[in-house]
């Protein structure tokens, strides 16, 4: 009896999972479609719903026509595509390293396609579209490699994150190089970079759906096997499922998706990661979606809702003639990156923001012989920045200078080089000692100014003044980079600050602000200088290039003011990183002199983005090697990061007008490309 009557209740669950699955898929559908027809009709020419339809139906007049075939329809096409391809990626590189953030964004795999053709434009190599997505696919093959190798299956949101985030961040620096150092092979590049859906006729379409599909063939086909890993390795193992093998097999349809959506539309932002957690809730209700077969079709269908309603979104809210200069890659970026910080909100953090190095303190003597030792590589440094560069000089040469007897040829030199040395030992030294502040406070390792986003807002800020007031002055740029700092550290810090600054919250939130702010710079070059992306270049890639003394005196007060503050509390700065107990009971206020000391640090690195642009891991590689060389008093850690960080980023502002002179190359991108192998490193060791 009781198994007659227990069956057909199996039976109508199966049967109602079913159905609840046709009837998502229905409604989603009709979503798609919906939104399809309002992009058709949305455009800047006056072809409304009644012309789109005598076109379709071949009553139109051939200019109505010519629109609606030639552009509106395979606008539409593309954003089914894209959206698609993409909701499906990240689907399935969710399913497989069992991680809710794993996307084609948070592995790289989108900075890994625009890499590759980014060189195949420099090399100008003329293929045709299906072999450049061939050439995109192996880029995000290999970043994605990268990242999963790095993290592992079942990884934590956080090293899954910033590993990806990482190493998107250095191929994003190498891919801005080669649009800095081609300017005219790449022309371009820069805008498609951000994400547009519009096309000229079907070609492109055409090509890249086949290719599409084989990846969505392929995940199909393995689709029993991912359901079999979310039991585990070895419960999956007991079923006779190759692991590793269907892993590889998923990591390759997933980056062949991504980057058949990337040649054809450009790196459409976050709508791999978006698409799977909006159906996720579903599954709740209706598990047959939980399965492979049933949802990657469903994560489809919402990301080209994604895709296509950001594109109905755009074009509603701004005029036609705006729509067309904005891509769609921002919005869904902007979208995104608020959905992240959403997400790091919910996320339970199971680490504590405490310091990571082991108790050590060296002697007396090692402090002051590693202070010394750096103080001679720093003068070194110094000189060398000086007398080298597409002109050499000699140290007679900087003498007469000095002393007013210089030639002509020579004082214009050394007018333009002294002020951008300047300005990189200044601004290598602040974020040195703002990632100090930070680590200090938040006690978290991997918290520093432009993993938090704190730089992006500095740089959107400057960026926001620049595009409207052209010939703003230096304080006016480092009092716009500050207000902008601030605001993205009153977010970051304000909704970290619930959990004590765990690990978890704080850098998810500072990566999804990091990236809004990117997003709101492409958005503000792009509606107020379309045609030239240098500007915002010039900022992200953290260039000195035009710097005078001027520019070099707000950062210069700001880390005097920093620099005394530490030195002053660095015994409060000792007790606050320790824990949370042992200064409330030597009477210490932690809440204020956590405040403090953040503001001192938004100061620092704003006025550091304003003198020298976007500079990324120098305020977490300094303070760490510092603690490494010194231990972990700040009473010798402060003034051995500032040493640091200024060698750091006066060597790199060196080596990239030197190493390929005339050409230059940004001292933010010779950090990234020193930078992100260290974090990677440091995230290795953290596993480990």
């Amino acid at each position: 009896m009781a198994v007659t009557a227990t069956a057909p209740a199996i039976g109508s669950r199966a049967i109602t999972s079913r159905t609840g699955a046709l009837a998502v898929t229905a409604v989603l559908a009709f979503l798609v479609a919906a939104l399809a027809v309002v992009d058709i009709t949305q455009g800047t020419a006056a072809v409304g719903g009644a012309e789109v339809w005598k076109a379709l139906t071949g009553a139109a007049d051939p200019g109505d026509a010519s629109v609606v075939i030639a552009s509106r329809l395979p606008r539409a096409a593309a954003g089914l595509l894209v959206g698609g391809a993409l909701g499906v990626a990240g689907a399935a590189l969710q399913a497989v390293s069992r991680n809710v953030l794993a996307a084609p964004d948070t592995l790289a795999v989108n900075s890994g396609s625009y890499l590759a053709l980014g060189l195949l434009t420099v090399t100008g190599a003329g293929l045709p579209l299906v072999a450049s997505s061939g050439v995109a696919f192996a880029g995000a093959l290999a970043a994605a490699a990268i990242v999963l190798s790095l993290t592992g299956p079942g990884a934590g949101t956080v090293r899954l994150v910033l590993a990806g985030s990482a190493l998107s961040l250095g191929l994003s620096s190498l891919t801005e190089a080669l649009l800095l150092l081609y300017p005219e092979r790449t022309n371009g590049l820069y805008q498609w970079n951000q994400g547009s859906i519009s096309q000229n006729g079907f070609d492109g379409v055409l090509q890249m759906t086949p290719v599409a599909i084989a990846g969505l063939t392929g995940l199909l086909l393995v689709a029993r096997r991912v359901d079999a890993l979310a039991l585990g390795d070895e419960a999956a193992r007991g079923l006779g499922v190759p692991v590793r093998g269907t892993r590889i097999i998923v990591v390759v349809c997933a980056s062949l998706l991504a980057a058949a959506a990337v040649t054809l539309a450009g790196p459409i932002g976050f709508v791999g990661l978006c698409a799977p957690a909006l159906v996720r809730p579903l599954t709740r209700h209706v598990r047959a979606l939980a399965r492979i077969r049933a949802g990657l079709p469903v994560a489809g269908l919402a990301g080209a809702a994604l895709v296509l309603g950001a594109d109905v979104l755009l074009r509603a809210s701004v005029s036609p003639e705006a729509a067309v200069a904005v891509p769609t890659g921002v919005v869904t970026s902007i979208l995104g990156a608020v959905f992240l910080i959403g997400m790091a909100l919910r996320v339970r953090d199971t680490t504590t923001a405490t310091s990571p190095e082991r108790p050590r303190i060296p002697s007396r003597s090692a402090f002051l012989t590693t202070a010394a030792v750096l103080t001679v590589v720093l003068a070194g440094t110094v000189v060398a920045a000086v007398l080298l560069g597409d002109t050499k000089l000699l140290l007679g040469d900087v003498v007469n200078w000095a002393q007013g007897r210089a030639g002509q040829s020579v004082s214009f030199v050394l007018d333009t080089r002294i002020p951008r040395v300047l300005a990189a030992l200044l601004a290598g030294a602040a974020l040195a000692l703002s990632g100090t502040l930070v680590q200090a406070v938040t006690r978290n390792p991997l918290a520093e100014p432009g993993v938090l986003g704190v730089s992006g807002g500095g740089a959107l800020g400057a960026v926001l003044l620049l595009t409207t007031v052209p010939l703003a002055g230096s304080w006016s740029i480092a009092g716009a980079a500050f207000a902008g700092a601030a605001v993205t550290a009153v977010v970051v810090f304000g909704l970290a600050a619930g959990d004590g600054f765990g690990q978890n919250r704080l850098v998810l939130v500072g990566v999804g602000v990091s990236a809004a702010t990117t997003a709101l710079i492409s958005l503000f070059i792009v509606l107020t200088d379309p045609f030239n992306a240098t500007k915002a270049l010039t900022w992200l890639s953290g260039s000195t290039y035009g710097r005078t003394l001027p520019d070099a005196l707000p950062v210069a007060a700001a880390l005097a003011l920093g620099t005394v503050v530490a030195v002053l509390r660095h015994t409060e700065l000792d007790l606050i990183a320790l824990d949370d107990d042992t200064p409330k009971l030597l009477g210490l206020r932690t809440a204020p002199a956590r405040l403090g000391l953040l503001v001192v640090s938004v100061l620092l690195s704003a006025t550091a983005v304003a003198a020298a642009g976007t500079i990324g891991f120098v305020g977490l590689v300094a303070p760490h090697a510092a603690r490494a060389l010194v231990g972990r008093r700040h009473a010798r850690v402060v003034p051995v990061a500032l040493l640091l960080g200024a060698i750091l980023v006066c060597t790199a502002d060196l080596l990239g007008r030197t190493l390929i002179a005339p050409a230059q190359l940004g001292a933010g991108v010779v950090t990234a490309v020193i930078g992100t192998p260290y974090f990677l490193y440091l995230l290795v060791r953290a596993r480990r």
